[in-house]
């Protein structure tokens, strides 16, 4: 039986992975862990971060209000406890564009390296 690779199969992430999907700092995690009650990782021995799925969803949810729309702390705790599931819809949609591009910018260089 062969060894699945798929990335999808981890349970937990740590901070520095979490950090890097978002490319925020290990410091802003932990600072929107204060700020917003859902962000909640389980801490390991030593007081290890470890993020579920569920964790990053919520990491997600914040970093979209306040990083790629501009809001406020105060808004976007807002926005969460109001529109959660208006505002994850939005974010699929995004990332479904966000991916689209990268396929079609992919397709678009190979052309181009045809012509």
């Amino acid at each position: 039986m062969a060894l699945n690779k798929n990335k999808d199969l981890k349970l937990f992430y740590s901070i520095s992975e979490v950090a890097a999907m978002f490319n925020v700092s290990e410091t802003l995690l932990r600072f929107w862990e204060k700020e917003f009650p859902n962000i909640r990782p389980t801490k390991a021995g030593r007081g290890i971060r470890q993020y579920t799925k569920e964790d990053i969803d919520e990491v997600r949810h914040v970093f979209h209000l306040v990083k790629e729309r501009g809001m406020t702390l105060e808004g976007a705790r807002k926005a969460m406890r109001h529109d959660k599931a208006g505002t994850n819809t939005k974010i699929e949609v995004i990332d479904r564009l966000k991916g689209i591009r990268d396929e079609l910018q992919a397709i678009n260089r190979e052309l181009n390296g045809l012509v």
